[in-house]
């Protein structure tokens, strides 16, 4: 719904030509992201009313949840502003129609993106910076927050978003099936991982106890984790992929990280060659599989399948302490002319869900909010509390308009090393396919 039609032009020097061209080479650039569901109208563009606020996010399933009990918390503290939620299918849809929508002259005030999507969406112009002096009139400071993620935030040394969490890709385990296999040290937690021999070990004595899988984790139709486990592993031999907009691709370091990748599936036979994403969640749900590899966000799903399970950061194997995370932020997608009232309301918004981030804490993710995160009440709570020193060790995607949470980038890196895990590629020859997608993609302009 929109409180006024929507203005006959789509920005100064913009034709609808030009519009309609560049909306099409982001629909077919991939330009995002991959899948909850979609609850809403489409496009609801911003109004001008200085008390309503316009918010897009592309939060499904328990973070849907829980998001839509913290937007409740805020309008229930702020009953003169209308807040109109909108929820967008994650991946390309969202992110293309939030850019769309911002180059139309019509974004919301406020959305939520991935903050390794800022390489595409700065560049492109689609966002308004955030000021010191506007961080200051809602008591936000840069020292409130985990260093790492607001880093990332900044793009050529300026703020275009808050930081809410830190997802970082973990190490799931079934407390029962460990105990039974010998893998839990003196305090009752399991017992130090530090190289690929060991790795394999925990998973094969697992594998015993369970009768049937050592580990859990997709790698069919699932591009996302296969490259989630691919660059924690590659990064803890610290290696890099871009640098400069170049590639700069370890061949023999991937090589070594795929050559470990096949080991678990097709030479060792400690995890399935070929699974899916919900077939993965359902063996370590049912105890069939002793570890599950995957992001935080899973944690729900395990408690309210009332499993005996802990979560702690994923092992360090390679010598360097790194795990492959995003982070959820809020943004302000630019308009043209600037509207204090406006960027005042969407702060006030994020301050809020900052100030939540117990509840948004609940379901897996790292507070990025210090204030939060160094709480008793957090500390309680477990087992988010155990893996939170992670935040300060991840690596997010490396930067490109073709990479990010569910880009390009993954599927390339999803489809050659998925198929070294099923064993229908060697490690190099999955490493050479994943090169010449690589320079493919770095050869392309970039579509905004």
């Amino acid at each position: 719904m929109r409180d006024r039609p929507p203005p006959t032009t789509t920005g100064p020097g913009l034709s609808r030509r030009a519009f309609l061209g560049r909306a099409a080479v982001l629909a077919a650039s991939g330009l995002a992201a991959g899948a909850c569901s979609y609850v809403g109208p489409g496009f609801s563009g911003t109004t001008h009313s200085s008390r309503t606020l316009t918010y897009w996010n592309l939060l499904g399933g328990g973070d849907g949840v829980r998001m839509q009990t913290m937007q409740a918390a805020y309008a229930k503290a702020n009953p003169t502003v209308d807040l109109r939620p909108v929820t967008l299918t994650w991946g390309n849809p969202y992110y293309t129609k939030l850019s769309m929508a911002t180059i139309g002259g019509q974004p919301p005030d406020v959305a939520i993106a991935h903050l390794t999507r800022l390489q595409a969406l700065v560049p492109g112009g689609l966002l308004q910076t955030i000021e010191d002096a506007d961080l200051d009139r809602h008591d936000m400071h840069p020292d409130d927050f985990v260093g790492t993620a607001w880093r990332q935030a900044h793009f050529d040394g300026k703020l275009y978003a808050i930081p809410i969490d830190t997802h970082p890709f973990v190490l799931y385990y079934n407390t029962d099936v460990a105990k039974k296999a010998g893998l839990l040290g003196d305090d009752g937690a399991l017992a130090p991982i530090d190289d690929p021999d060991a790795l394999v070990d925990a998973l094969e004595r697992a594998k015993r106890v369970t009768g049937g899988w050592g580990a859990a984790f997709s790698s069919t139709n699932d591009f996302a984790t296969v490259w989630r486990l691919f660059y924690t592993l590659y990064s803890q031999l610290g290696g890099k992929v871009l640098e400069a907009g170049r590639v700069v691709l370890d061949d023999a370091k991937a090589e070594q990280v795929t050559t470990l990748m096949r080991r678990l599936t097709v030479d060792s036979q400690v995890a399935p060659a070929a699974m899916d994403y919900g077939g993965a969640v359902a063996l370590f749900a049912s105890g069939k599989a002793g570890f599950f590899l995957q992001g935080d966000w899973e944690l729900p799903t395990f408690k309210d399948a009332k499993l005996p399970f802990d979560m702690r950061p994923f092992p360090t194997v390679f010598g360097q302490a790194a795990t492959q995370a995003d982070s959820h932020a809020l943004v302000l997608p630019r308009l043209d002319r600037p509207d204090p009232e406006r960027t005042d309301l969407a702060l006030g918004f994020a301050k809020s869900l900052l100030d939540q981030s117990l509840t948004w804490a609940e379901g897996g993710h790292i507070p990025t909010w210090l204030p939060a995160q160094r709480s008793a009440d957090y500390r309680r709570l477990k087992p988010q509390s155990n893996y939170v020193s992670v935040a300060e060790q991840v690596v997010y995607d490396p930067p490109a308009w073709y990479s990010g949470s569910g880009s390009s980038l993954e599927i390339e890196a999803g489809g050659a090393f998925g198929s070294v895990m099923g064993g229908r590629r060697s490690p190099a020859e999955g490493v050479a396919r994943f090169r010449t997608g690589l320079d493919r993609l770095s050869s392309a302009p970039s579509p905004v």
